[in-house]
């Protein structure tokens, strides 16, 4: 191994997903001089393996689910759907699984990329193992940010490796729809791979342990969902628990509790994520590898004060778009910091990632769409507050009626009787990713009740379920 002489930044940060990029391009933004160690893709995980091939995947899905629901449509979509014009329209997004723009977008900001595995070698002090072996140490003036996510998480059956299961990478990446494919969970990625895959000609067992699916969300996400692919085809097992899992002559084999045989040409472990951080050199700063790095709201390392941990790795909010809003929090404070100027870090101020816990915006994309911010109706009593649920059906709303025949979904906000301010809202139904920012906006500025009722919405649109919602608030 050759090392070569040490280079000195202002920052240094390590992974070079959408949140590293985003830390890097505030960095430079303020003048600090920059690098991103990546040992992968620049881009990372939602790029080539997650946010992008996955919805890549489902948008024909969508659209064509959309289209079965409109006469003059329905008769000319019946058909299913072209599968290798959907991956290849998948393997477009994900650019082929090149990185070549992303270092050009990179190299635009002025950031320096460092290809290799990057390791924390003590304060400040980042050492870096390129493919070639050669060895070099970048150290930080005033900044080290971790930013390498998660991995899968895989359970401990005896056999598992040899099975070779698919994860999240494999279900957003294979080159062909198996036969039958069981999938094992019951959240955003099992859900939404089971809708993709079934949809384009795989047989799917969902195998569940809880009561039903999307758990984190309000009860009536999972069950709408729940009815919908059980329609498409789907076979769901809640309650069920994996006891063993073997392949026999190609053919994966599993058994649960209950004694059941389920068998499959693939099988997908969607069963939770934990940090990338276990050679990561935490043991050099007294931190312990491979756990979650507990960070304050400008996303510095608690009892540090020159490491930050942004994104997925501090398990705030398991999510891109949260993680960049993270990133650009951290970024500010970073240069503010090393600037010696004031840190804003009061709640909601330039430097306090305050959305983390009060507005935390999330769509699943699935048939029909199930998209939330801020907190359910049990996780706001369980915090103490003194709310009140408002529920609605779309079919109150006329342009649930044009947007597709039988149209079938629910809305819900969460309101706090005592601020008179929403604590949460949840839509599920085709379309209503595209409702949630506006719910967003309404939570993370804490709208009063008696001010949204002049957010008019325009008609006819599905944005008319919010007068519906507080019309039920008013009238009861």
């Amino acid at each position: 191994m050759t090392e070569t002489e040490s280079i000195a930044y202002d920052v240094v940060v390590i992974g070079g997903g959408p949140v590293g990029e985003n830390v890097a391009d505030r960095a430079r933004a303020a003048g600090l001089t920059t690098a991103v160690v990546e040992s992968e893709l620049l881009g990372g995980e939602c790029s080539y393996w997650a946010c992008m091939p996955s919805k890549a995947l489902l948008r024909p899905v969508i659209a064509q689910a959309d289209a079965r629901r409109l006469p003059g449509l329905a008769g000319t979509v019946d058909g299913p759907l072209d599968t290798p014009a959907v991956l290849a329209r998948r393997d477009e997004y994900t650019s082929h699984w090149k990185d070549d723009g992303q270092v050009a977008w990179l190299d635009g900001t002025g950031a320096d990329l460092h290809r290799g595995h990057g390791r924390l070698a003590g304060p400040r002090t980042v050492t870096v193992t390129g493919p070639d072996g050669t060895l070099t140490t970048l150290t930080a003036r005033h900044a080290v940010a971790v930013c390498t996510g998660t991995r899968a998480q895989l359970p401990g059956l005896p056999g598992l490796a040899a099975v070779e299961p698919w994860t999240s990478r494999e279900a957003t990446s294979a080159k062909a729809a198996p036969g039958r494919l069981i999938v094992v969970g019951g959240g955003v990625v099992a859900t939404e791979m089971a809708t993709a895959w079934q949809a384009l000609g795989s047989r799917v067992t969902l195998l569940v342990r809880g009561k039903g699916l999307l758990s984190r969300m309000e009860p009536f996400a999972g069950e709408l969902v729940a009815e919908a692919l059980s329609e498409a085809g789907a076979d769901i097992r809640t309650g069920t628990s994996v006891e063993s899992v073997a392949r026999e002559n190609g053919t994966v084999v599993v058994v649960t509790g209950t004694g059941d045989r389920v068998e499959a040409d693939e099988i997908l472990f969607a069963t939770g994520r934990v940090p990338h951080t276990d050679d990561l050199g935490l043991e050099t700063v007294g931190l312990e590898p491979g756990s979650w790095l507990d960070v304050d709201d400008s996303l510095r390392v608690t009892g540090t004060d020159w490491l930050y941990a942004v994104g997925d790795v501090n398990h705030r909010a398991l999510l891109t778009h949260q993680g960049k809003y993270q990133a650009r929090i951290a970024g500010a404070a970073i240069a503010a910091r090393a600037a010696g100027g004031p840190l804003l870090d009061e709640p909601w101020g330039a430097h306090a990632a305050t959305a983390d816990h009060d507005a935390v915006p999330q769509v699943v994309f699935t048939d029909p769409e199930a998209a939330a911010v801020g907190l359910s109706l049990a996780e706001a009593e369980q915090a103490g507050h003194r709310v009140r649920a408002v529920d609605v059906e779309f079919s109150s709303v006329a342009g649930a009626g044009l947007y597709g025949e039988g149209y079938r979904g629910r809305a819900r906000m969460v309101v706090d009787l005592e601020e008179e301010i929403l604590r949460g809202v949840t839509f599920v139904g085709p379309g209503v990713g595209e409702l949630i920012h506006s719910a967003t906006v309404a939570v993370a500025g804490r709208v009063p009740v008696g001010r949204l009722w002049h957010a008019v919405p325009s008609y006819p649109t599905l944005s008319e379920v919010w007068l519906r919602l507080l019309e039920a608030y008013r009238d009861n």
